[in-house]
């Protein structure tokens, strides 16, 4: 008996890891997951967008619209800076897998952890400034950027 051909990719793998990840977020537009992974394909840290540790998430806004204060945005960690966070340990050398690409704040984090490959599966705001500055820092810094769509895969039966 030889074994199975049917077993998914390492990357197929993590992508699927992050969309578990991005089911953790409670925020009601955009769900985004995050994992970070060493040589040896083992996870390091995983992340997802929502309010820091111990804020109740019912008493800050969610919605995207009016003052400033009055959003989400002023509020929420995004889910590469979780991962970053709260692994705790070097990153050097590391890849992060993640459901959207890197915001120019997340990019600054990531360049300094020492990230090395940022394999992600949407890019929704390719073109904005933001996102360009987002690649230049992340080239300029050497980091290998691969966009890569997730296939679809069968979890829970």
């Amino acid at each position: 008996m030889q074994k199975r051909k049917d077993y998914i990719d390492w990357d197929t793998y993590f992508l699927a890891m992050v969309q578990l990840n991005a089911m953790r977020s409670k925020d009601p537009n955009t769900q985004v997951g995050a994992v970070i992974v060493n040589d040896l394909k083992q996870i390091v840290s995983t992340g997802y967008n929502g309010l820091p540790r111990g804020l109740n998430d019912d008493l800050y806004p969610w919605g995207r619209e009016g003052q400033w204060e009055d959003t989400k945005y002023p509020y929420i960690v995004h889910a590469e800076l979780n991962a970053i966070l709260s692994a705790g340990k070097n990153l050097r050398g590391t890849i992060m897998y993640t459901s959207l690409f890197p915001c120019n704040e997340c990019s600054k984090s990531i360049i300094q952890s020492g990230i090395k490959k940022i394999i992600y599966s949407s890019d929704k705001y390719e073109g904005s400034v933001e996102n360009n500055i987002s690649k230049k820092m992340l080239t300029e810094a050497g980091i290998i950027l691969e966009l890569k769509k997730p296939v679809s895969i069968k979890i829970f039966e």
